[in-house]
């Protein structure tokens, strides 16, 4: 397989100062947005032709988070394919646990991270690039994770994914038929990641010091049993743990279930308070155009045109939406949880994208917008960013993901966390 083609370069140590400079959407828009409050974060990637969104945003949020904690000015980025690597690891054997009765998929959750960390550690990303038998390696960088000049590179798992998934089927169907598990089927497994991927780390280098994964992951100063994610949906009692229903939720793990009200207030308190926030979310709508820099729910969504078709894995900006209302603010739809459950029940919001919400700003007429990060590149006018309205947030959102401290009291008492 070839991961070599046509790639670009990112910067990988970072001053945290980040200015966002851009005040509308898309050339041409009368939309004017004011900053309410905005939050560091390191430069927008591209996950290029893979479904890992889920490691890109959330390690943007731990990213962000170390900035928090540390007060650091710099960081350097952590290795979302070391992650990736770690959870088909953990993935692979769940699927052979349960004879391939759940997914075995690119997609994941944002409590996929901490699960990686907890258990393999983590590392910087020029340590562990994720290109496999056509990796970069570490001294492609220079000493501070900048990369040299000329070093350029591009995501593709098509094949890979299609190599691994048939294999763990194989694996599956041999388990199955009575002769049980092949002795070696996991050093096998291990053989295709190192290829694609990597070869596995046990221990490194890093500015001078020596490190295993462990190691590193305690140095950053994250405490994962500190990180919740939060749900809004009726068909679970409200201020209770449940079980994210969705295929990439393949750990199975709990999210706190609140009122809508509380999931969007509980969202805009933490972005106030210093804090910012992963966002898990249906982007399939009309509505959501990334190549227009913003995310509404326009009443009448018929003045919306679309054009092609989204890209499996909503890993690009997919088809071509245009709308005058992407230019003009418009009356949007109001969402009650009524509305949101119905998209959720009968499959219209799924859960197709995870992201990072790292500021609040507000339009003319005084609606609230979440400026999100994304992980498509930075080929729109907001760079790599859009705004995402309060609308198309109450009614789109899958989970929220965010330190505990974030929260507000009133919602923490309710849900009994300390």
């Amino acid at each position: 397989m070839n991961f070599k083609i046509k790639f670009f370069a990112i910067p990988l140590l970072v001053v945290s100062s980040f200015v966002f400079g851009q005040n509308t959407n898309v050339e041409g828009s009368k939309y004017e947005f004011k900053k309410i409050v905005q939050h560091d974060a390191t430069p927008v990637e591209s996950q290029g032709k893979t479904s890992t969104c889920w490691s890109f945003s959330a390690l943007s949020f731990f990213e962000s988070e170390i900035m928090r904690i540390s007060g650091k000015k710099e960081v350097t980025p952590l290795a979302e394919m070391f992650v990736v690597r770690k959870a088909y690891e953990l993935k692979a054997t769940k699927f052979i646990r349960m004879d391939g009765k759940i997914n075995f998929a690119q997609g994941g959750a944002f409590h996929d991270i901490p699960l990686v960390v907890q258990n393999y550690g983590i590392v910087p990303m020029p340590i562990y690039a994720g290109f496999g038998d056509k990796s970069i390696s570490s001294t492609d960088f220079e000493i501070n994770g900048i990369p040299k000049k000329g070093v350029e590179y591009k995501y593709n798992h098509e094949t890979f994914y299609t190599e691994l998934k048939d294999y763990m089927n194989e694996v599956v169907e041999l388990s199955t038929s009575g002769n049980g598990l092949a002795i070696n089927w996991k050093q096998n497994l291990i053989d295709l990641l190192d290829k694609n991927l990597g070869k596995d780390i046990q221990s490194f280098e890093w500015q001078g010091k020596k490190y295993t994964p462990r190691s590193y992951a305690d140095e950053l100063g994250l405490k994962m049993e500190n990180y919740v994610s939060l749900t809004s949906f009726t068909n679970h009692p409200m201020y209770s743990k449940c079980m994210l229903e969705i295929p990439d939720n393949w750990a199975w793990g709990e999210s706190y279930n609140v009122p809508l009200d509380d999931l969007f207030n509980v969202t805009v308190e933490a972005l106030k308070n210093g804090y910012t926030v992963a966002w898990g979310a249906d982007v399939s709508e009309k509505g959501f155009s990334f190549k227009n820099g913003i995310a509404i729910v326009p009443i009448d969504e018929s003045t919306i045109e679309v054009k092609g078709q989204d890209s499996k894995g909503f890993n690009n900006a997919g088809a071509d939406r245009s709308s005058s209302a992407f230019l003009n603010p418009t009356e949007e739809l109001k969402i009650t949880p009524e509305l949101r459950q119905v998209g959720y029940d009968n499959k219209t919001t799924q859960d197709d994208h995870g992201m990072h919400i790292v500021g609040l700003y507000q339009d003319q007429k005084g609606t609230n917008y979440f400026l999100v990060k994304n992980s498509w590149g930075s080929n729109n006018l907001p760079k790599g960013y859009l705004y995402v309205s309060e609308a198309y947030f109450k009614y789109k959102t899958i989970n929220v993901y965010l330190h505990k401290d974030g929260i507000n009291s009133k919602v923490k008492t309710s849900l009994k966390i300390n």
